[in-house]
């Protein structure tokens, strides 16, 4: 084999194995998308308990990791970064800057990698060994549809999940990073720092922040239960369909963020 044609070969089987995998991945969103829409109504006693527990699994239980996560970024990111404003004299910039940095881009992205981590690799374990088991077969010898009960209430329970810890992030980060930069002794009144905030903020914010965050709950969901269910899987390959999950959940949401980014530079 040539030196070119040595090189050129691992790269076109991994562009090959990537059209397969956006090929599946289209197929399998196109699919839940139709039973959400014809079992729109169908089985809720058995679904709405389902999503509850789902969203109190990738919601309420990541709580304390949120909520540390959040003051540490504030105290070590948002604190110094008010405190170094006010030493050039921008103190003016601070909220235009905290909208920025923590509504449009650290607050989504975190909570979206934080459920990935703790929730998103459980759901491709979880899928994957009852696809192993032949569990999943037995829910369609019972006549039900595996996606209705199984990836339907994941994604909506993550596409809520993610949005509301967002909110949360946003609201407890803004706040601890003014409390460090209060300590420091930075000439900024809380009143003044609320104004800021209220003042850069504008209604496409909340909008696409909702649409952003339910974007990333919605992509991760598809790709874990893609990971998990789509193919046949033996209890020794759950392992490497879950770092296939992590790691195509992480690619599609800086993707999706930087669809984001660009819809907020051309408002």
């Amino acid at each position: 084999m040539s030196l070119p044609a040595r090189y050129l070969d691992p790269i076109g089987r991994n562009i090959i194995r990537f059209l397969q995998t956006a090929q599946g991945l289209i197929a399998f969103t196109l699919i839940t998308l139709g039973v959400a829409v014809t079992k729109f109504n169908a089985s809720t006693r058995v679904i709405h308990p389902l999503v509850r527990s789902q969203i109190y699994r990738a919601g309420l239980r990541l709580l304390p990791m949120i909520s540390f996560l959040a003051c540490a970024l504030g105290l070590m990111i948002i604190g110094q970064m008010v405190a170094l404003l006010t030493r050039v004299g921008a103190q003016n910039l601070a909220g235009t800057v905290m909208v920025t940095v923590v509504v449009r881009e650290l607050g989504p992205l975190a909570a979206a990698l934080v459920v990935l981590a703790r929730v998103g690799a459980a759901y491709v374990i979880d899928l994957g060994t009852a696809r192993a088991l032949g569990e999943v077969e037995a829910l369609e010898a019972l006549c039900i549809d595996p996606v209705h009960y199984l990836v339907i209430p994941r994604i909506t329970a993550l596409a809520l999940a993610i949005f509301s810890l967002t909110v949360y992030f946003i609201i407890l980060t803004l706040f601890s990073g003014y409390l460090f930069a209060f300590a420091q002794d930075v000439p900024l009144l809380p009143g003044d720092y609320c104004k800021q905030l209220a003042m850069a903020l504008t209604w496409e914010d909340f909008a696409l922040l909702a649409l952003k965050t339910c974007s990333f709950g919605i992509v991760i969901a598809v790709v874990t239960c893609y990971q998990g269910l789509a193919q046949p899987l033996r209890l020794e390959q759950v392992s490497a369909a879950t770092t296939r999950a992590v790691v195509q959940s992480v690619v599609a949401c800086v993707l999706l963020d930087v669809l984001f980014i660009v819809v907020y530079l051309v408002m």
